[in-house]
């Protein structure tokens, strides 16, 4: 079982940019893909992004890509999600989560308890 703790979320305006952090513990970092989601109020919970567990190969939802940028480092066992542009439909609770294995073809299997982010027009 791997726990998460997320951190870095907060207010920001318009065009804004914030770095999210997600710090895990419980196995072997470098073993397995991690993941951003989000959650608006309302709405359901949605994929983000997701990086591998070298950090080599990543992925982006359509909505997110060319502003958004996940990266990790297995030397700290901490995976990030850099938002350069954030919009006010960007506002959510994002969530870190952490695949089985080390490609994120599968549902995750861990969540963090996520992190709030406003942005403001």
């Amino acid at each position: 079982q791997v726990q998460l703790v997320e951190s870095g979320g907060g207010s920001v305006q318009d065009g804004g940019s914030l770095r999210l952090s997600c710090a895990a513990s419980g196995r072997t970092f470098s073993s397995y893909a991690l993941g951003w989601f989000r959650q608006a109020p309302g709405k359901e919970r949605e994929f983000i992004a997701a990086v591998s567990y070298g950090g080599s190969s990543t992925r982006y939802a359509d909505s997110v890509k060319g502003r958004f940028t996940i990266s990790r480092d297995n030397a700290k066992s901490t995976v990030y999600l850099q938002m350069n542009g954030l919009k006010p439909q960007d506002t959510a609770v994002y969530f870190c989560a952490a695949y089985d294995g080390p490609w994120y073809g599968s549902d995750p299997r861990s969540w963090g308890q996520g992190t709030q982010v406003t942005v403001s027009s």
